[in-house]
């Protein structure tokens, strides 16, 4: 069985202020009663898969939003803060299926090793977790990443003169990496342009 990762972009002050305000809008109380809805979907998922973790992932989101989760080693609060983001933020992209996240280590080493910046590889982005501390999964998976928008066209760039050097283990994913990330630079372009603030791309790998 591997480990599926998808990636998506958005605004993710709109899901911080979700978790965090005091007193919610009614446009944020509208998004939390789909939040809530995605999160009982989330737990009938896990009780199929034969998962029952201390705490259910929407009890989770009540916790987050509270500011106290009751577990300081559980899923949940990874699933409820996908869950969150998820309405906020684009359809997800699937970018492939792996045996193992250790994998990822594995290329940003081979990236290193061609002078690819800290900031740009794998690692930076695919482990570095929420911009709100969560208790910790417990496992591999699930794994949250972030990259700023504005870093995408850097990525690009940096693996773009890559994807034909690299071993074929290797090259495949990086080239598929500069072309997304070249088009996302594009996108966060346009919507400067345009006054959205979509300044974030969401990884979740699980």
């Amino acid at each position: 069985m591997g480990h599926c990762l998808e990636m998506s972009t958005g605004d993710m002050r709109g899901v911080v202020r979700l978790l965090t305000s005091v007193e919610r809008t009614r446009q944020q109380e509208r998004m939390l009663g789909i939040v809530r809805d995605r999160c009982l979907r989330a737990d009938a998922r896990l009780r199929e898969q034969g998962v029952v973790p201390a705490v259910s992932v929407s009890r989770a989101l009540e916790e987050l939003i509270e500011g106290t989760p009751s577990a300081q080693l559980c899923p949940s609060y990874t699933y409820a803060f996908h869950e969150t983001v998820a309405p906020h933020f684009s359809d997800p992209t699937d970018l492939g299926v792996w045996p193992r996240p250790s994998w990822f280590y594995r290329l940003d080493g081979e990236l290193a090793r061609w002078g690819v910046p800290s900031e740009v590889r794998p690692v930076s982005f695919l482990f570095n977790g929420p911009p709100l501390r969560l208790p910790h999964p417990g496992d591999a998976t699930p794994q949250i990443g972030v990259l700023p928008a504005q870093r995408a066209g850097a990525l690009a760039a940096a693996y773009a003169p890559l994807a034909d050097r690299l071993d074929p283990e290797f090259a495949d994913v990086v080239r598929r990496f500069a072309e997304l990330m070249a088009f996302e630079a594009q996108e966060w372009e346009t919507a400067r342009k345009l006054g959205r603030t979509d300044d974030t791309i969401f990884f979740w790998l699980c």
